[in-house]
């Protein structure tokens, strides 16, 4: 297990940790709920980098980092619906997405040939929007600065869903034609 991978891993525990502070009652709950998204974003920034620099991508690592950062997405797009700091319509945009995206990068990983689509501009950019917008409510920014950033997260995000929809249909095109 190298360290990129022990990063991820890390994210991943970052969740429940997150959920716990933000539904706590703790005085200070979504700052603190906010500095543990924070944390879980500095850790996917290093771990990406780790593994760039020395060479230490690994299937495991492509597999598990966007699970990571799904299950965070989903974690503060939930928590701030149920909390009504955004509306609901936004969870359902990116969530489907997300969903989406999830079924179909298990079935190119598990029936056409252990494929993965990889992260690309789209799908960072669409990511660097989000923790944009999350982070205007977590230093409580101006809430219409927040709806616009939000929206601009949900164009962005069907942006990166039209691109990964592209490559997903080429690498199952190409899968099938070798068969």
């Amino acid at each position: 297990m190298n360290i990129p991978n022990l990063l991820t891993i890390l994210r991943i525990f970052l969740v429940p940790i997150y959920l716990l502070i933000f539904f706590s009652d703790l005085e200070n709950r979504f700052f603190l709920a906010g500095l543990v998204f924070i944390l879980a974003g500095i850790s996917d920034v290093l771990d990406g980098s780790i593994a760039r620099k020395y060479n230490l991508i690994t299937k495991l690592g492509i597999v598990l980092d966007p699970i990571a950062d799904k299950m965070m997405i989903f974690a503060v797009l939930i928590s701030y619906t149920i909390e009504k700091i955004i509306p609901s319509w936004i969870l359902i945009a990116i969530g489907v997405k997300e969903i989406v995206m999830i079924l179909g990068g298990g079935i190119l990983y598990l029936y056409k040939g252990k494929q993965v689509v990889p992260s690309n501009i789209y799908g960072k950019t669409a990511t660097v929007s989000f923790y944009a917008a999350t982070l205007s409510i977590v230093f409580k920014i101006s809430t219409k600065l927040s709806e616009v950033l939000f929206i601009i997260t949900v164009i962005l995000n069907i942006l990166a869903f039209i691109n990964y929809l592209k490559i997903y249909i080429s690498k199952r095109n190409n899968i099938e034609e070798i068969s």
